[in-house]
């Protein structure tokens, strides 16, 4: 598939692992990288066939720490190019998709993991948090995703 990105399956089950150093960070090329992988599986899978896409880190100690803030400084578009993008696929993708988040989460990782239907993890390993909405800023449109997906 590509070095940063496993793609294995078992059955009708697909298992998307994030392998990019360091951290998993997502930046717009990776995550076209992904969005790729789900359409592949779509593909795959076709349009009435049972199946399921399960994304998961291979790190034990971070599964994602969110965007590439980096590659901001030098590409104005990178949301617009990546991070949206993979979050609309996840949201609109035909399949279940379950997040077993194996680590540390952060930021525009934590708003990527609530676009999946489903998401593990273990209370006791690692933390899931958005940094930037303590400083009373947001993504474009993730107080309603926020909303949608955390009950009460």
């Amino acid at each position: 598939m590509n070095q940063n990105l496993r793609l294995e399956r078992r059955g009708d089950v697909f298992i998307l692992t994030l392998q990019k150093p360091p951290e998993n960070r997502l930046t717009s090329q990776f995550c076209q990288v992904i969005i790729q992988a789900l359409n592949d599986v779509r593909k795959e899978l076709g349009p009435n066939a049972p199946g399921a896409v399960i994304i998961q880190g291979d790190d034990t100690k971070f599964f994602c720490t969110g965007l590439d803030l980096h590659e901001r400084d030098t590409n104005p578009y990178a949301s617009s190019e990546g991070f949206y993008p993979l979050v609309a696929t996840l949201l609109d993708f035909p399949f279940p998709t379950i997040c077993l988040i194996t680590g540390h989460t952060f930021g525009g990782a934590s708003v990527m993991t609530l676009a999946h239907d489903y998401r593990i993890m273990n209370a006791t390993r690692g933390y899931w948090c958005i940094p930037v909405a303590e400083l009373g800023l947001h993504f474009d449109g993730m107080g309603a995703l926020l909303r949608a997906k955390l009950p009460p």
